[in-house]
């Protein structure tokens, strides 16, 4: 059962720094995220090609 009194603005008072602390944990996941799916790994055009080795036949 729910208490019969209850009153939303206080509460929203008291909880006002979890829920920045909220908010700015999703931002800074978000931050992260975007960071970690747009880092590719596609080599530039002006990266040299990685040396060929071919084994000696005799």
């Amino acid at each position: 059962m729910s208490a019969p009194d209850t009153n939303v603005e206080k509460q929203a008072r008291r909880h006002k720094g979890s829920f920045w602390g909220l908010a700015i944990a999703l931002f800074v996941a978000a931050i992260v995220a975007f960071y970690f799916l747009g880092w590719t790994n596609v080599p530039d055009e002006e990266q040299a090609a990685p040396a060929t080795v071919v084994p000696a036949t005799d």
